[in-house]
């Protein structure tokens, strides 16, 4: 990828979508040593502010750098066959339950060496970038041992250090049950709390901690168990919940200040009220939902109703998502799930840094730093409405240039 640099860029007659909203006429916008010092109305600029800036683009629409707030993006193996077999009527809890699902990228990661998975996720990664991210979160969760899952840590640390883009990692101990503990949920939880979170923190691996709380995952009361853990260590929290059933998972996490709780399927209003109360985003997945065939839609107007931040990510993974681009989940989110391409984008902006805990990202902010993205559209609602590769014009990160067409 080409990267440069000058300490001071223009940008000319660009439509702006801030994160929140499209601005209501063109835009100019100025970038200075890695972030946004100004942003006017085109008709009103004052030519004297682009004395010694070098006009970096013209025309298009500008978005904040796309921020997939939850993926699994570091793992081996495919898992083609089981999405074959649920298109012949096996369910996805079948398939787990018989050492399928999760299980199945289990064994083929923890046989792969960290270069291995290396080789494995860059491409990934790279489809991610070319479709604008500039902040993502990777999660463990494939390894389900202490050396595993700090294997799998260092693996999406080390992606994020060989690329233009910044990577915040997830421990998710508790995403399965390991089959050598097979009947002894509670010691492996034992483990999770007692050396595996401590043995990521000792590294510095992890930036959060997640959780499965399902029915083929872990109880609330285990889950509960992780929070605490994660919470004596300084971790921010996460959970998988209510995907498939509704066990209280996100008023759980929201109890312990959760930045979000993700999936969301089944969730109910006293959950939704409990994430409103605690300020816990609702990340949104439709990748899964459509891969999976599911048919119980996430409480949308609840979550409007009590105005949650819905955030939507990629949640790229082998199983159930396999999909490295964000805007198809931007058209996803509406079609399925009938958000509006606005909620959609800021979702993917906005309330997809809040996700990670980085309420100054997503957003083309004066003072904010320069995450952007130059597509060649007409209308910031194009990026939803079709499906389509090879719109992004320019790439920036940290207000360097990194992808320019």
């Amino acid at each position: 990828m080409r990267m440069h640099s000058t300490s001071k860029q223009l940008w000319r007659d660009v439509q702006v979508f801030d994160g929140l909203a499209q601005l209501d006429e063109a835009m100019n916008v100025l970038v200075e040593d890695g972030c946004i010092a100004g942003l006017w109305p085109s008709s009103a600029f004052d030519e004297a502010l682009a004395q010694g800036a070098v006009e970096a683009g013209r025309g298009g629409v500008m978005t904040p750098g796309l921020v997939d707030c939850h993926t699994h993006l570091v793992h081996a193996g495919d898992r083609a066959g089981e999405f074959e077999q649920r298109l012949e009527g096996v369910s996805y809890e079948t398939i787990a339950r018989n050492g399928g699902g999760i299980i199945s990228s289990v064994r083929a990661t923890r046989a792969a060496s960290e270069d291995d998975l290396i080789a494995a996720s860059l491409p990934r990664l790279d489809a991610l970038l070319a479709d604008g991210v500039t902040t993502l979160e990777i999660k463990s969760g494939y390894g389900l041992t202490v050396a595993d899952e700090l294997k799998m840590l260092r693996v999406a640390r080390r992606i994020g250090e060989l690329r233009p883009v910044r990577v915040l990692t997830t421990l998710l101990g508790a995403h399965a049950l390991p089959p050598e503990y097979a009947g002894r949920a509670d010691d492996y939880v034992s483990l999770v709390c007692d050396e595996m979170i401590p043995a990521a923190v000792a590294e510095g691996l992890a930036d959060a901690v997640d959780v499965f709380c399902e029915g083929i995952a872990f109880s609330p009361a285990q889950c509960e168990r992780v929070f605490q853990a994660a919470q004596h260590h300084g971790l921010a929290i996460k959970a998988h919940a209510e995907q498939l059933s509704n066990l209280g998972g996100s008023a759980l996490a929201a109890r312990y200040g959760a930045l979000s709780a993700d999936h969301i399927e089944y969730l109910d209003e006293a959950g939704v009220r409990a994430m409103a109360e605690a300020g816990t985003v609702a990340v949104l997945l439709p990748g899964a939902f459509h891969v999976l065939r599911e048919t119980q839609l996430p409480p949308i107007e609840l979550l409007r109703h009590y105005g949650v931040p819905m955030a939507v990510a990629s949640d790229a993974n082998p199983g159930t998502s396999p999909i490295c681009m964000p805007t198809l989940m931007a058209n996803l989110a509406c079609t399925l799930f009938r958000l509006t391409p606005r909620e959609a984008l800021a979702g993917m902006t906005t309330h997809g840094a809040r996700a990670l805990g980085l309420p100054d990202l997503g957003r083309i902010a004066v003072g904010g730093p320069a995450d952007l993205c130059l597509w060649d559209i007409q209308q910031p609602a194009e990026l939803a409405y079709a499906v389509q590769a090879g719109r992004l014009r320019q790439r920036v990160f940290n207000g360097a240039i990194t992808y320019a067409r």
